[in-house]
């Protein structure tokens, strides 16, 4: 059973009014970035009552909470759901890990914490295709009520909301240098590329406050823990939506003991489990393309085709310079360098454990032709394999370069009825020519930068690709970077909103065919943004709870029937 507790969250149980029934106006699946956004907003009216469900623990693990701490929570199965895709065809058979947050904040609680919105045109084009209240001019109110801008507050940025934005605790000459030498390579310098424009070079802003993670459960869900009408339950993995007669009236998951348990939805569900769970759960409720459903022993009751498909991600190709000068490689595998760290940490909340998965970034365009960027740097004054293997046994950096606007599209698929098992991840990377080409001219780029000053004088000489693979040598490059690109943690798309038959979801999120059934996370992106994805996460969150409100107070549940 799940146990009443009240004015306290507990590990598998319940924090909220004590009523020993699991029933509330609004039943939240997944306590990720728009999750958190979503009970935070409507429980603010004190007769709205929420069940938010979480299949991790608590945000208990202090790697959580200090900004480096990605290198020991990713692939931690206490705190990762720890996906891998399939082989992949573009990647020359290789299968990525691809982490995913299991743990209050989700994702936004073992991210890299930059925080970056994606371009005007973004959403300006979601509202082209048909998609209302989705433009540019729709949702940057709603970045800006998120945000508390260390700045401040401007045209473009907000002070008075839960999350806190902030700049970099941590220079490093490398970085400032890799700056330098793309502004002579032509780029111009942008102080805030979350502002009027993003295209241009400089450093990167965080979700952080007073040197430590600023996750959506601190922003969101710390400050409301005493609410009467929220509950929160730990430990809940979700088997299915329970959908009788065409709509959604509750969610079934099994409880930390093991029992099976009914969370009872009067008004809607929501469905925030990211853009892998999403699709996961639908299909396990019977919602998605009915072939598919009915080969792993599940009776369709929408069938939807598009449910899974459509997935996008940013494939970042990471280039690796050796150094003529020390970088944060050699203070991390000195035992001094690594104490001096420690303790500037401690006592100052500055230094290198503040910092996000990248110092400096760049916005570009590959071809001048181009209206906006098309790729995007990461550039990081060390250099390892992947987080939490550890730094590389030299001095080092590294130049990490992604297409924003990939083409290709994967899939997620289940591999059985089963709830606990993951389902089958297809990104399909590389699959057609304008990635393809992409992804060497963002290389390409990554090399005309190393060779400008000042960042040429502290290359010692290029790790990856290195001097075997020439620089005109396009088929070569495109071969490195089957052999060694990675994600950059962007899964999106996979519940896609739109007008056209493949769509999951209408331009309120709400789930077609389903009554009192929507989602919000970054599944429903018709389209990836351009940039890192948990800023717009967050911005869809308070998307949902605004047009949630506003069914609610219409007297209709999300689904256009009168509820009244």
């Amino acid at each position: 059973m799940v146990t009443p507790h009240t004015g306290k969250q507990v590990d598998g149980k319940r924090m909220g009014s004590g009523a020993s029934e699991l029933r509330a106006d609004y039943v939240i699946v997944g306590a990720g970035s728009s999750g958190c956004v979503i009970a935070n907003r409507l429980t603010a009216d004190p007769s709205v009552r929420v069940i938010l469900l979480e299949a991790g623990g608590r945000d208990t693990n202090p790697w959580i909470h200090v900004p480096v701490g990605y290198f020991k929570t990713m692939h931690n199965p206490s705190v990762d759901w720890c996906y891998r895709t399939e082989p992949d065809p573009g990647l020359n058979g290789r299968s990525l890990e691809w982490p995913r947050g299991k743990v209050l904040g989700g994702s936004s609680s073992l991210n890299g914490l930059l925080y970056v919105r994606g371009q005007a045109q973004d959403y300006d084009r979601w509202r082209q295709m048909g998609l209302e209240g989705w433009g540019w001019s729709d949702v940057l109110p709603l970045f800006m009520r998120s945000e508390n801008q260390e700045r401040g507050g401007d045209a473009f940025h907000g002070t008075d909301g839960p999350l806190s934005v902030t700049n970099m605790r941590l220079e490093r000459p490398v970085c400032d240098a890799w700056i330098e030498a793309a502004e002579a390579e032509g780029y111009p310098f942008n102080p805030d590329y979350n502002g009027a424009t993003q295209e241009g070079v400089g450093y990167f802003q965080l979700t952080a406050r007073n040197g430590r993670r600023c996750s959506a459960a601190v922003a969101f869900l710390k400050p409301i823990l005493n609410r009467p009408n929220l509950t929160i339950v730990t430990r809940a993995h979700v088997r299915r939506i329970v959908i009788e007669d065409g709509r959604a009236t509750g969610v079934e998951f099994t409880d930390a003991s093991g029992a099976v348990q009914v969370a009872q939805a009067e008004g809607e569900v929501i469905l925030s489990a990211g853009a892998i769970g999403s699709p996961q759960i639908l299909m396990l409720s019977g919602v998605g393309e009915a072939e598919h459903l009915a080969e792993q022993g599940i009776s369709p009751v929408a069938d939807l085709p598009g449910v899974g498909r459509n997935l996008q991600d940013h494939l970042q190709a990471r280039l690796v310079y050796k150094c003529t000068e020390p970088t944060l490689n050699d203070e991390v595998r000195s035992l001094v360098g690594r104490a001096r760290i420690f303790f500037e940490y401690a006592l100052f909340r500055t230094g290198p454990m503040t910092m996000a998965a990248s110092l400096a970034t760049g916005f570009m365009r590959t071809d001048a032709r181009l209206e906006t960027p098309d790729i995007q740097f990461h550039v990081q004054p060390w250099s390892a394999d992947s987080p939490g293997e550890g730094v590389h046994p030299f001095s080092a950096f590294t130049m990490s370069v992604c297409q924003l606007r990939p083409e290709s599209r994967g899939e997620i698929r289940l591999r059985s009825a089963a709830p606990a098992a993951h389902p089958a991840i297809r990104p399909n990377y590389l699959a057609t020519e304008t990635d393809r080409q992409t992804v060497v001219a963002g290389i390409k780029v990554a090399r005309r930068i190393a060779e400008k000053s000042p960042l040429r004088e502290k290359i010692a000489v290029e790790y990856r690709p290195g001097p075997e693979v020439a620089a005109n040598d396009d088929d070569g490059l495109l071969e490195w970077a089957r052999n060694s690109a990675t994600t950059i943690y962007h899964p999106t798309g996979t519940c896609r909103m739109g007008l056209d038959g493949e769509a999951v979801l209408d331009a309120r999120l709400r789930v077609r065919g389903i009554r009192g059934l929507r989602v919000a996370d970054c599944s429903v992106m018709p389209e990836i943004v351009s940039g890192n994805t948990n800023a717009p996460a967050i911005m869809i969150g308070e998307k949902a709870s605004d047009m949630i409100a506003e069914d609610r107070k219409s007297g209709r549940a999300g689904d256009g029937q009168d509820r009244r």
